[in-house]
């Protein structure tokens, strides 16, 4: 397993970690400001969520670049099945062309939910691959890989059909295209006891994503009270153990959602304690 205990070249910052998924939270930093703090403090890369591209995918991952850094990745695409999902695939693919003009090979998927009328998962799993598989193909072209995300149960019926990693590896093999893997996300599998045996028995290594934060025992929102590394109950180190032994040795992407209290933080703070809690627990 890796030592990140004097190298931090596999450290990603996630924006929504400063609250730049969500409108009207965080600090408010304009996306060069984090890009610059970031560089100063040895981040290797950043993840961006959509909203806070617009149209300057391309100077944003030039300035990333410039930094000495990598754009690891875009969030996200729109939800692909379920009652919220747009009617076509027309925005997904929008997603693709702007992670191509960032300069990233990796679009995060999180599924959406169940579709109307139906009931459980498998109606909806069934039509996801389809709708995947016709976006991997553009993806493709593009020189773009895309990550399915599952989530955490909780997350059931209106953001996600997808529960498991192992779900999600066998929508990817569906699908029947290579550039089509997962992103393993600590608050979502870090309940997950057959994490590892799942990863090994993968045909082939599917992981294109790591995200880290942690789990609150007494969590007070499922959606944005995420932990950072180490306040939480997840065993990261485990998990990670479990991801590297698949074959991941990508970037490990540092993405917490905490309305009431880090994102109530200077920015500057919050990214001096990623990297003190990288250094010593992840």
């Amino acid at each position: 397993m890796r030592d990140f205990s004097s190298d931090l070249s596999a450290l990603a910052l996630n924006t929504a970690t400063l609250g730049h998924n969500l409108d009207g939270y965080g600090a408010g930093w304009p996306v060069e400001r984090v890009i610059d703090a970031c560089a100063e403090r040895g981040f290797a890369g950043l993840v961006f969520w959509r909203r806070e591209i617009a149209a300057s995918a391309q100077t944003i991952g030039e300035r990333v670049r410039a930094n000495g850094m990598k754009v690891v990745g875009l969030c996200r695409t729109p939800y692909i099945v379920g009652a919220t999902a747009p009617p076509n695939l027309d925005e997904a693919r929008g997603s693709i062309d702007m992670a191509a003009a960032l300069g990233t090979d990796i679009v995060t998927i999180v599924t959406g939910g169940t579709e109307p009328g139906t009931r459980g998962v498998a109606e909806s799993q069934l039509l996801l691959v389809e709708r995947v598989a016709e976006l991997a193909e553009y993806a493709a072209d593009r020189g773009v890989n895309l990550a399915l995300e599952p989530l955490n149960p909780m997350f059931g019926g209106n953001r996600t059909c997808l529960f498991t990693v192992a779900e999600a590896i066998r929508i990817c093999e569906q699908t029947g295209a290579p550039n089509v893997g997962v992103a393993v996300d600590v608050y979502h599998v870090w309940w997950d006891t057959t994490l590892r045996q799942t990863l090994q028995a993968a045909a082939e290594p599917r992981i294109f994503g790591y995200h880290l934060c942690d789990w609150l025992a007494d969590t007070g929102d499922m959606l944005l009270d995420r932990g950072m590394m180490g306040d939480g109950v997840a065993d990261l180190k485990n998990i990670r153990r479990a991801v590297e032994s698949a074959g991941y040795e990508g970037a490990c992407e540092v993405e917490i959602f905490s309305a009431a209290d880090w994102w109530q933080r200077d920015p500057g703070e919050v990214l001096d304690r990623i990297v003190e809690r990288f250094r010593t627990l992840c």
